[in-house]
This record gives structure tokens, C-alpha cells and sequence, in this order.
């Protein structure tokens, strides 16, 4: 019996946003569109931001190569950094040849295309946004920190939670969607958000104009998945739930379901993240809060890593039985 199609929509950015899209890309009969946030600042990345005025490829790239059958084969040469050379040391190898096919076919979202297609990558690759962009977070002091590498790397011991996060054009009085991004999220059966940082990897693609009324309006069921660890300066003591009223704010409703890790990693990972005053996400499941959302609070951990991070094949695990549950 053929198995129906399921459109599925992943919004995020960073690692995290690789490993699901390393995970799904397998799934049958799944249609895959990834959303990326383009407000990364940091490493090659950044420097090719300020230096070129392109958009950020650093995010795309991990995409990329998370749905590409090559991945093992690739992601070793693409992410080799330069060394020899004044100009090109610390940049990635597939940092410039995306930068170099956006240039050549005079803008980002083609380049993207391009080199996705070198790659034979399975489902397509959007950025939020083709505007230029600085992400700028408000803390509960009333403090702003501008850059997503600084929002990302808190300096010294202290710092306030961060109240809030918005973005400043560049070149424009306003920020747009890329209007292919629209068309996607109403077209999906399923919109999956996370895992991911989520003040700089998750959020920045909410906050762009256009993107919270369509997520609003879209009959596709939303699941949100959560960090495994919270994160200093962003996501400090936060809970389970914490994260998912956090995102329900930007949204503007509920989430469908969640998918939750409940395997604490091994006591020398949890040490190394209590030195980063990074802790385990817990949950309460006798909250009523959860009732009304679908909860997959499983064992999603990859215990063959030295950090806490989601395994892609247990994620793809999860997301094969939501996918396919009976009606």
C-alpha cells in the first residue's frame, strides 16, 4: 500500500536543526521544507556577514548537508576550515562556495538551491528572511545585547534573562518575509520547531513579520521539541513547560504536541554543563498544563556523545509515530 505524503515544515537554526533534519530525512514519503533562521553572527559566518554583506550561510550549510545522501562523505571536506591563507583562514570550505554560487547567481536563496542540488539534497531549503538583519536581545534589567554571538556567549558569571528578543534591519525600515516561506507553512501537514537555542536559533524565525500570523492560520498540527539542557544567559532554570509557554507567546497558540527527553545523561556530562550553570530540562507531567497537548516525553538522548544532544535516529523514531498515528 503506498504511504500518503506528509509535507513537514522544521523552523530552527544551528546544531540542532541538522540533527532532526538528519534524523526525518529518511522518513518515508516525507516531504521536508527547513526554515532557517539567518541572524547567526559568529566565527566565518559572521566575518562573511560584515565583510561581503551577504546573508549568513552558516546555518543553511548544516541544512544542506543534513538532507544530503552525502553527508558522511561531504560534511568533513565542507566544514574544513582554511588555514594557509591570510584572507580565507577560519573560514569553512562550504561557507564559500556558498557565498561564492550566491554571488555568482546574484542572490542567496539561489545559491542555496545550487549547491543543494550538487549535493542531490532531499526537500527543499528556505531562509526566513533575504533581508539583512542584527538580532538584538532586552533583558529583565533593561540591558540590550546586540549580535547573536554575544546574545549566544555570555560574558562573566551574571547576567539577566533575557526579557525579550527583535530584529533590526540593516538596509531597510522593515524587515519581510521570504515569501516562499508563507507558502510553506500554509501548505504543511506538520510544522516542527526545535530543538535549538531558543532565543537565537528558534525565536528569530518567529519574529519576522508574517511568519507568527501564518503559523496562526496554517491547519498543520505543531510540535515543539525541547533542549535536553538549559542554557546560561538564555534559558537558565528553565523547565519543560517554561519552554513551551516561552514559545507559545510567539506563536500566538498552542502547540499540538511536544516532544520532551526524560534520559538524564551520564553524571560527568551533567558536571561539565553545572560548570556552564547549564542544567537537565525537567518536567512535571502531573501539571495540568500538559492535558491539552500531545506529550512524546521519551528517551531521545544520544548516549554515544560526550554533550547532551538529541539522537537523530530516535528523533525520527518519534516524529515517524506522530506522522503516521491512527486518525
Amino acid at each position: 500500500m503506498e504511504i500518503k505524503k506528509k509535507k513537514i515544515v522544521t523552523i530552527g537554526g544551528g546544531s540542532g536543526q541538522f540533527i532532526l533534519l538528519s534524523g526525518v530525512r529518511n522518513i518515508e514519503a516525507a516531504q521536508i521544507t527547513a526554515i532557517v533562521s539567518m541572524v547567526d553572527s559568529g566565527g566565518s559566518t559572521g566575518r562573511l556577514r560584515d565583510e561581503l554583506g551577504i546573508l549568513p550561510p552558516g546555518d543553511i550549510l548544516k541544512c544542506i548537508l543534513a538532507l544530503s545522501p552525502h553527508q558522511d562523505t561531504c560534511r568533513s571536506i565542507l566544514l574544513k576550515r582554511f588555514k594557509k591563507d591570510r584572507r580565507l583562514a577560519g573560514h569553512s570550505a562550504g561557507n564559500m562556495l556558498l557565498t561564492m554560487l550566491s554571488r555568482y547567481t546574484g542572490n542567496f536563496p539561489a545559491g542555496v538551491a545550487a549547491l543543494a542540488e550538487i549535493l542531490d539534497v532531499k526537500g527543499s531549503i528556505l531562509p526566513v528572511t533575504i533581508d539583512r538583519a542584527t538580532l538584538v536581545a532586552e533583558l529583565t534589567d533593561g540591558r540590550r545585547i546586540y549580535g547573536e554571538e554575544a546574545i549566544d556567549l555570555p560574558r562573566g558569571t551574571q547576567r539577566e534573562q533575557i526579557k525579550d528578543v527583535f530584529l533590526v534591519p540593516h538596509h531597510h525600515d522593515s524587515i519581510a518575509v521570504y515569501p516562499p516561506v508563507l507558502d510553506a507553512i500554509e501548505k504543511a501537514d506538520y510544522i516542527f520547531i526545535g530543538p535549538g537555542d531558543l532565543f537565537t536559533s528558534i525565536i528569530p524565525n518567529l519574529i519576522v513579520p508574517g511568519v507568527k500570523k501564518a503559523i496562526q492560520n496554517t491547519s498543520a498540527k505543531i510540535y515543539f521539541t525541547i533542549n535536553i539542557m538549559t542554557k546560561f544567559g538564555e534559558t537558565h532554570h528553565f523547565s519543560g513547560k517554561d519552554f513551551v509557554i516561552k514559545l507559545e507567546e510567539h506563536i500566538g497558540r498552542m502547540v499540538d504536541g511536544i516532544v520532551g527527553n526524560n534520559k538524564r545523561p551520564i553524571q560527568t556530562i551533567l558536571d561539565t554543563y553545572s560548570e556552564q550553570k547549564s542544567g537537565f530540562v525537567n518536567f512535571n507531567r502531573t501539571d495540568p498544563f500538559w492535558n491539552h497537548r500531545e506529550i512524546h516525553l521519551v528517551n531521545v538522548l544520544d548516549t554515544n556523545a560526550m554533550i547532551a544532544r538529541h539522537d537523530p535516529e530516535k528523533l525520527a523514531r518519534v516524529i515517524r509515530k506522530i506522522l503516521y498515528k491512527p486518525e
